[in-house]
């Protein structure tokens, strides 16, 4: 089975190459695409969890916490790699696939004039699938860079 059949399950078993970090309450996963570089997204440990109210409130609170921590993580690595790092933008929406998680968009003023200022939703659906911006090697420093800030905040909450 390819391991984006089952992403929470693939993470839980080491298997999911866009792995960054573990969490309290989830896994923090590099984008699949990166057409706004560190796009990342913290998906639940709870599988079968459709919604955020699945969750029982104490681990909701937990998971709400750690996608703090990966924001902070994407927006000090962004912000360190690209002096045009505009600010975060942070979506719970559940709408495509049915399994908690939240989505981690860094924004930048080199994007398009008409959609800066709007929801990363507004951009073409082929940005999605365009082969140029596919995870790869060129993105590996910030990676690094999420990670390593993901591991300290994560560290100094211990």
């Amino acid at each position: 089975m390819d391991w984006r059949e089952d992403r929470i399950g693939s993470a839980a078993r080491g298997e999911n190459p866009t792995l960054l970090a573990t969490t309290p309450a989830g896994y923090a996963v590099i984008g699949d695409v990166q057409f706004l570089p560190g796009y990342s997204v913290l998906l639940s440990r709870v599988p079968d969890a459709t919604a955020l109210a699945d969750l029982p409130r104490a681990e909701r609170v937990q998971y709400l916490a750690d996608v703090d921590l990966l924001a902070t993580a994407v927006e000090r690595a962004c912000r360190a790699h690209d002096p045009a790092f505009r600010r975060m933008n942070i979506e719970i929406l559940g709408n495509t696939d049915a399994f908690v998680h939240a989505h981690i968009w860094p924004r930048y003023e080199w994007e398009p004039e008409d959609i800066v200022r709007e929801p990363v939703w507004m951009y073409d659906a082929s940005h999605w699938r365009d082969p140029a911006h596919e995870l790869d090697a060129r993105h590996d420093a910030l990676r690094a860079s999420i990670t390593a800030e993901l591991n300290a905040l994560l560290a100094s909450e211990a």
